[in-house]
């Protein structure tokens, strides 16, 4: 069955969409409950940021998504181009959320501190840098078998 995209409603009537988006809201659901567990004490302002903007931590949204994106695409159009090019950049999303944005993270957290050291030790001002918060392996893994398990269970009838 061939998927047609005719008007802006039928946006929400498509699996891969419907699939996209459910993973990562579920994903950052889940990331938003795992630290409240852990601080136990947030305000809601805090955790509707969590919702909406936090990067790395458990499970992984960018994994969730692009896995939950290339399967929806593999169950609803098959195993063509679509999927191969949907397939590879997956990979390269989850490679950078593991590697260079957790990289990133690590460096800018380690200036910072060189920074505020620098700063009390001369006096001198400081402006700290934004530190990105990639993913370690286990998060991305959690995040991909999020995503498959959205996309088979959006295109459950795409796929018998």
């Amino acid at each position: 069955m061939e998927i047609q995209s005719h008007s802006f409603v039928s946006l929400f009537s498509n699996p891969i969409f419907l699939s996209g988006t459910l993973s990562i809201f579920l994903a950052q659901v889940i990331k938003a409950l795992l630290t409240v567990l852990k601080r136990r004490k947030l305000q809601a302002k805090e955790i509707a940021f969590i919702m909406l903007w936090k990067t790395g931590g458990m499970p992984s949204s960018h994994s969730a998504l692009v896995v939950s994106l290339s399967a929806s695409i593999a169950f609803v159009e098959g195993f063509d181009s679509l999927f191969i090019v949907s397939f590879f950049l997956s990979l390269i999303v989850i490679r950078d959320a593991v590697g260079v944005r957790r990289s990133a993270g690590l460096q800018s957290r380690a200036l910072n501190l060189l920074g505020k050291h620098v700063s009390e030790r001369l006096d001198i001002p400081f402006t700290p840098v934004k530190e990105i918060h990639g993913h370690r392996w286990q998060e991305a893994i959690v995040g991909s078998l999020l995503g498959l398990v959205v996309a088979v269970l959006i295109c459950w009838r795409f796929i018998f």
